[in-house]
C-alpha cells in the first residue's frame, strides 16, 4: 500500500520543460582543437576540461584547503542572503548561467522566492538530470532547462520566449545568476560582451531586473598560486586529464604523463594562467596532422582573471548596468555583486 501511494505521489510531479539548443558538432570540435594545437603558442579551451572524470576532479578541487573560491562564495551567500533578497525581486525569473547541478541557486530559493527557474548549461545530459531532480523537490516552481553554449551568445531561443509567455512570465523581473567566479575565464573584452548580453536579457523583464554574480578578487600571489597548484596534485590531474579528453575527441596521441602542470598568477595581467609543459621533445599526431613540441614548450589551457571591486563595478557600468552593490568576506578575497538593470 505504501509503495502504491508513493508511485501515485510521484506521478503528479510535473516534468520540467527542456529546450536543447546546443548539439555537439564533432567536425567543428575537431576544427577548433586543431586550430588551437597549431597556434603559436598552442592553446586549448578550458571547456574541454569537463568530461566525466574532469567534472569529478573539479568537484574534488573545491574540497581542497588551498582552493578558497567555492567555500568563500558559499559563506557570503549564507551570511548575506537576506540582504541580497532586498535587492532581488521576489517572483523573479532566475536565469542560472552554467547551472550544472543547480545546487547553488536551489540553496537560495527559500529566501529569494523565485517565480520561475531557467538553468542554462552546455552539458545537456547533466543539466537534464539535474533539473528533473530539482523539479521533484520544488513541484510548484515552473522550470525550463536550457541546453545552450552561452559563452558564444546569451540569447533566449523562441521556444523559451513561448514558455515564458505560456506561464504569464513575460512581464516578471529577471535575475541573471552567475556564481562561481566563472566570469574570470573570459578576457576583459569577452567578459564585457557577456555582461552586455546579460544586461540585454534583463531588458526583456520587468522592473527590478538585474545580475547576481560571483567574482574572485585580486589578492596575494602566494594565495592564488597555491589555489591552482595544490600540494596533493589534484589540479595537476585535472589539467592533464584535458589531454585524455582531447585524445578521445580528436584521435590524437598525447601522453599525459609526459606533460607537467604549470600554474601561476600573472600580476601584470591580473590573471591565473594554467599551462601544460612538455617534459622532453615530443610529436603529437592526430588524423590529418601533427605538431612537434620542444622540451619545455607550453600548451596554454586556462586563464582566470581576478578583479578589484572598483574595476569590476566599472565593467558592469560599461555593460549598461545601473546601481551596483557588492558583498564580501572578512578577508576581502571574494565578492558577490548585484547590478541593477533599471
Amino acid at each position: 500500500m505504501h509503495m502504491k501511494r508513493l508511485i501515485s505521489e510521484r506521478s503528479v510531479w510535473p516534468s520540467p520543460h527542456f529546450v536543447q539548443e546546443h548539439r555537439q558538432d564533432m567536425v567543428a570540435v575537431c576544427a577548433e582543437l586543431v586550430t588551437g594545437l597549431t597556434s603559436s603558442p598552442a592553446r586549448l579551451a578550458p571547456k574541454y576540461f569537463y568530461d566525466a572524470l574532469g567534472s569529478r576532479l573539479f568537484d574534488a578541487i573545491t574540497e581542497l584547503d588551498e582552493y578558497y573560491p567555492t567555500r568563500t562564495e558559499a559563506a557570503i551567500f549564507e551570511s548575506r542572503v537576506r540582504e541580497m533578497a532586498r535587492h532581488v525581486a521576489a517572483g523573479a525569473v532566475w536565469f542560472d548561467l552554467g547551472a550544472g547541478s543547480c545546487a547553488k541557486a536551489a540553496s537560495l530559493f527559500g529566501v529569494m522566492r523565485p517565480g520561475a527557474y531557467v538553468p542554462i548549461d552546455i552539458s545537456v545530459d547533466y543539466l537534464r538530470g539535474s533539473v528533473a531532480a530539482l523539479q521533484e523537490r520544488h513541484p510548484a516552481l515552473p522550470m525550463l532547462g536550457l541546453g545552450l553554449d552561452f559563452s558564444s551568445a546569451l540569447e533566449l531561443p523562441a521556444e523559451a520566449d513561448a514558455w515564458l509567455s505560456g506561464h504569464d512570465l513575460r512581464a516578471a523581473a529577471r535575475c541573471v545568476f552567475y556564481p562561481g567566479s566563472s566570469i574570470g575565464n573570459f578576457a576583459p573584452d569577452e567578459a564585457l560582451r557577456l555582461l552586455g548580453q546579460a544586461r540585454a536579457l534583463c531588458d526583456g523583464g520587468g522592473a527590478g531586473s538585474g545580475l547576481l554574480i560571483g567574482v574572485d578578487r585580486v589578492k596575494a600571489k602566494a594565495v592564488l598560486d597555491l589555489a591552482y597548484d595544490d600540494a596533493l596534485g589534484v589540479t595537476a590531474a585535472f589539467n592533464r586529464n584535458l589531454l585524455r579528453h582531447v585524445n578521445r575527441l580528436l584521435g590524437s596521441d598525447f601522453q599525459p604523463a609526459h606533460w607537467r602542470h604549470v600554474a601561476f598568477y600573472n600580476e601584470a595581467e591580473s590573471r591565473i594562467e594554467m599551462h601544460l609543459q612538455a617534459v622532453g621533445a615530443q610529436t603529437v599526431a592526430w588524423p590529418g596532422g601533427q605538431r612537434t613540441f620542444a622540451d619545455g614548450e607550453r600548451l596554454h589551457t586556462e586563464n582566470s582573471y581576478k578583479w578589484t571591486p572598483e574595476a569590476f563595478e566599472g565593467l558592469l557600468r560599461q555593460a549598461g548596468f545601473g546601481e551596483v552593490t557588492h558583498w564580501s568576506d572578512e578577508r576581502g578575497w571574494f565578492s558577490v555583486f548585484w547590478a541593477q538593470a533599471s
